[in-house]
């Protein structure tokens, strides 16, 4: 089996380069510029000479206000991009993973029984955002292409790049207090976990649309509180509301999704949100010392 990783230098690039060659499995990475998702023909040449058996697109344009004020880029790199993909993927018989998001949801989550509750894979989408309306139609593109595709989103991520985590720990380094928004609720999530869930997906033919997050939920008031508290960093940290933290794009007050693909299949490998942040700050530790 050989891997085609698309993102590589991304935050799950790097974790999924690392557990595809701690399993010894033949993989090959590449990202921009020297791989260009909107440029379908460069694309192609770079996929005929390494002829993989499976595409993982962790490629993307995530900077949700850069999307907002840059919408035909956004949508020519997130929507498009992948379709080009896909049909290069069904032309060479090749099985595609996709890395989708939350933000292709409302953002408001489903009241059921008095009470909000995770998103399903069947649930219906309504993106408020440029970022959420691109990646959407990635997924629609990706999907009305492909009969062998795993499509699988995710949301608040974190591992080897910039993230909310190393945000916090650089900022207490510099200031006596924080404000954080603590009316958005979501569930941080792991690239370590992540990538074991794709590479266990991979391993199956159960193609479809999957969630994919670390199990629990909180808001990033409450994961910034858990950051410092096992980090041992004293600062004071005051919650603020979403109208209190002025942002050029809104954001998702619920974005707590269901794994419900993943138990169906008995593979869902996701540890609750606490757990994988104890491992990644061990692992930060590790990198300073």
């Amino acid at each position: 089996m050989k891997v085609f990783l698309t993102g590589c230098n991304g935050q799950l690039g790097r974790e999924l380069s690392k557990q595809l060659k701690e399993q010894g499995t033949e993989f090959v990475g590449y990202d921009i510029p020297e791989f260009d998702i909107t440029d379908k023909e460069g694309m192609k040449r770079i996929i005929d000479k390494e002829n993989p058996d499976f595409i993982i697109n962790c490629g993307a344009m995530t900077n949700v206000d850069g999307c907002e004020s840059q919408r035909e880029a956004a949508m020519a790199i997130n929507g498009e991009g992948p379709g080009k993909l896909a049909a290069i993927a069904k032309e060479k018989d090749i099985t595609m993973v996709h890395v989708s998001t939350d933000y292709v949801f409302d953002g408001n989550g489903i009241m059921e029984d008095g009470a909000l509750r995770p998103y399903l894979e069947s649930d219906p989408i309504d993106p408020k955002t440029v970022y959420g309306e691109s990646k959407a139609l990635g997924e629609k593109n990706v999907s009305e292409t492909l009969d062998k595709y795993f499509i699988v989103r995710t949301a608040w991520l974190y591992g080897d790049g910039n993230n909310f985590v190393k945000t916090m720990l650089k900022l207490a380094k510099t200031h006596d207090s924080l404000t954080v928004v603590s009316d958005q609720v979501g569930s941080p999530t792991s690239t370590v976990d992540l990538a074991r869930a794709i590479i266990a997906l991979m391993k199956t033919d159960k193609y479809g649309l999957y969630h994919g997050t670390c199990e629990g939920q909180c808001s990033w008031y409450d994961f910034a509180k858990k950051i410092f508290e096992l980090s041992q960093v004293d600062i004071a940290v005051s919650p603020v509301s979403s109208e209190e933290y002025v942002s050029k794009t809104p954001r998702p007050k619920y974005s707590v999704l269901e794994n419900a693909g993943l138990k169906s299949l008995c593979i869902n490998v996701f540890r609750p949100w606490e757990e994988s942040l104890v491992d990644y700050l061990e692992w930060l530790a590790a990198q300073e010392a």
